[in-house]
């Protein structure tokens, strides 16, 4: 397969779930990838399992609300691939809240932190090297939570994931004469370790109950849906919102 073939890509939470089928996926369409993330063994074995399989990959332990670990982002991945044509903006982190009123302003920054204001940081560290190819796609991992609101989440999720929505259609404008397209993705209930901190099956069964396709979605299921953004196939694709949830916002 060779839907990125010739590519160089930058998937941000690459050690497990969503990012991890991500970068699996990309590298099989015969893309170049860059995995970061925190945790350094879970990123080795996503690397391992790459290159078993033939493809091209390396990582960088990198915190996604750093701008200097930015930097050190792109300019390892220029280092080692010559350019940049793709960024998933993929790491984030989802707290569970009973009542609005539990939260606090120290959980509520340290979402935005992570979940938006990386978002924003990371885009202004790639563009400069991805305007150099002439064009590019960027493409920011929202939720179903940025539509609606689900009860269960901490209530500065659903903010930053909202935020995530406009400031992908803010740079997809801002960026359109440049050929760089911006789209958002936004899942709903995935089976990824994310989701599975702190989900019972009490509250998985309550997730299906209110899916009208009954089941949570497997992360190659998102991954796909991210790899139709980042390729050339999606060539008048900017600005847009694409909902991976199983139906559950068109209820």
């Amino acid at each position: 397969m060779s839907r990125l073939k010739d590519k160089v890509a930058i998937i941000t939470g690459g050690a497990s779930g969503i990012g991890a089928e991500v970068a699996k996926l990309f590298a099989t369409e015969g893309a170049s990838v860059i995995i970061t993330d925190i945790q350094e063994e879970k990123l080795k074995e996503v690397k391992a399992a790459i290159v078993a399989a033939g493809g091209r990959a390396d990582y960088v332990v990198h915190d996604v609300t750093s701008a200097a670990d930015w930097k050190k982002v792109a300019e390892k991945t220029v280092a080692l691939y010559g350019k940049i044509d793709i960024l998933v903006n993929n790491a984030g982190i989802s707290v569970y809240s009973s009542s609005f009123m539990e939260s606090t302003p120290e959980m509520y920054d340290k979402i935005l932190n992570i979940n938006l204001r990386a978002h924003f940081i990371g885009i202004q560290a790639v563009i400069p090297y991805i305007r150099k190819q002439g064009k590019g796609s960027i493409v920011n991992i929202s939720s179903v939570a940025g539509i609606v609101a689900p009860g269960h989440s901490h209530p500065a999720y659903a903010t930053s994931k909202g935020g995530v929505r406009l400031l992908t259609k803010a740079a997809a404008v801002d960026f359109a004469k440049e050929n760089i397209r911006v789209n958002s993705v936004h899942p709903g209930g995935i089976r990824t370790p994310l989701l599975s901190t702190g989900l019972t099956p009490e509250m998985e069964q309550a997730f299906n109950a209110g899916i009208p396709m009954g089941r949570i979605a497997e992360p190659k299921e998102v991954a796909y849906a991210i790899l139709f953004l980042a390729s050339d196939e999606s060539s008048y694709v900017t600005g847009s919102e694409l909902v991976v949830d199983g139906g559950y916002t068109a209820q």
